[in-house]
């Protein structure tokens, strides 16, 4: 507990320290690169001190173009893991309380991450909308379609709304399964025990051929794709 409790003090710390400068410079000069990287960089100072390795497979599969990342999702780890592991700058759709904190929820919204409110269908769907228009400027995401975090490891069905915007968008999408954070920090623990993440990369699929009506086709083979790349452990039964 003392490692979980050290890590949440460097992080809050870091953030009300290091993170207004960044922020200033991103508003002022338009240009999010130092302050994503500073990000990025806490995110993965703060795993190492958690005692957390991250072994990243699949590389060569990212494309070279804006593109979805769609990941599996068990803990609060997942998301500085994958994006440590992604070598360019992503966004994320995450759940509208991350944006709470006045720092950090003017960093995220300079870096082009959209708050989502899961509660409010209309909210959801501007917050696709945004996406798309974000996507077409040139900014790739993360999403973890499952929609919240597994209770028991194993892949829950995706939801549709991240499959109409790679669809819309015109962008490939790229499936990544992430295991060993579920044991790291499993759902509903406050507490981080060291061990290995491993983020797998599959070959990204295509979305370009499809409509908005085949968002179910787009969301099956990603929903298979990422189920094969995950261990059998964390499969859907």
């Amino acid at each position: 507990m003392l490692r979980s409790i050290a890590v949440g003090v460097f992080l809050a710390l870091y953030i009300l320290v290091a993170g207004p400068p960044f922020v200033l410079h991103a508003w002022m000069t338009g240009d999010v690169r130092r302050l994503y990287a500073m990000g990025v960089g806490g995110a993965r100072f703060a795993l190492r001190m958690a005692g957390v390795r991250v072994k990243v497979e699949g590389l060569e599969h990212i494309p070279a173009g804006v593109c979805v990342f769609v990941a599996n999702h068990v803990s609060n780890v997942d998301p500085p893991a994958v994006v440590g592991s992604i070598p360019r700058r992503v966004a994320l759709l995450a759940k509208k309380e991350v944006f709470r904190m006045p720092v950090l929820a003017t960093a995220l919204r300079l870096a082009d991450f959209i708050a989502v409110d899961r509660a409010d269908r209309e909210a959801a769907i501007s917050s696709v909308d945004e996406g798309v228009e974000r996507m077409k400027r040139g900014v790739s995401y993360l999403v973890f379609p499952e929609g919240t975090r597994s209770p028991d490891g194993r892949l829950r069905a995706f939801k549709k709304g991240t499959f109409v915007m790679a669809i819309r968008a015109g962008a490939p999408v790229v499936p990544v399964a992430v295991s060993g954070t579920q044991r790291i920090m499993p759902r509903g623990s406050f507490a981080l025990r060291p061990g290995e993440v491993v983020v797998r990369f599959g070959k990204p699929i295509e979305t370009s051929s499809y409509t908005v009506e085949d968002r179910e086709e787009v969301r099956e083979r990603v929903e298979a794709a990422v189920n094969e790349l995950l261990p059998p452990e964390q499969r859907r039964e």
